[in-house]
């Protein structure tokens, strides 16, 4: 598989490859009604990682009262460990400076150590615990903050 990589914004002509993304990424996967209302939400904004005509992973934050809420990340299990989770994550920081944000936020299953490293290596900080937010296995999620 290609090494290049394109991150950028989202269209709605990259729903369907968003959503086998999010389908092979999720116990309980938003449906592609979602993601095309999303694509029509003043407070979305999302980023996809392109390799050629794939839809290797995306992104996606809303702005709301000058913060960024990330409200999910996922990456091809076929593109893992590849550098793209970050690559999306500083794209979404990026545009949130841009916008002139003053902090963003996030939600992580307590147990997904890898994601929990990647957003601390980015300078988020845990600031508490919802417990039971993952409805499919009542798991925690740890909330995550970075001021900017």
């Amino acid at each position: 598989m290609s090494s290049i990589y394109e991150i950028r914004e989202m269209t709605a002509e990259d729903i369907d490859g968003v959503f086998e993304v999010e389908k092979l990424c999720f116990k309980t996967p938003w449906s592609r009604d979602s993601f095309e209302k999303e694509m029509g939400n003043q407070l979305a904004f999302y980023l996809i990682a392109q390799s050629g005509d794939v839809i290797a992973g995306y992104g996606g934050i809303w702005f709301i009262a000058g913060e960024g809420h990330i409200t999910n990340i996922a990456v091809h299990p076929d593109f893992r460990s590849r550098g793209l989770g970050r690559a999306i994550v500083m794209g979404l920081i990026e545009e949130s400076i841009k916008r002139e944000i003053e902090a963003m936020t996030l939600e992580v299953r307590a147990s997904n150590d890898k994601a929990i490293g990647l957003y601390e290596s980015l300078g988020f900080k845990s600031a508490g615990v919802r417990p039971g937010y993952y409805t499919d296995s009542n798991e925690d999620a740890l909330i995550m903050w970075k001021e900017l």
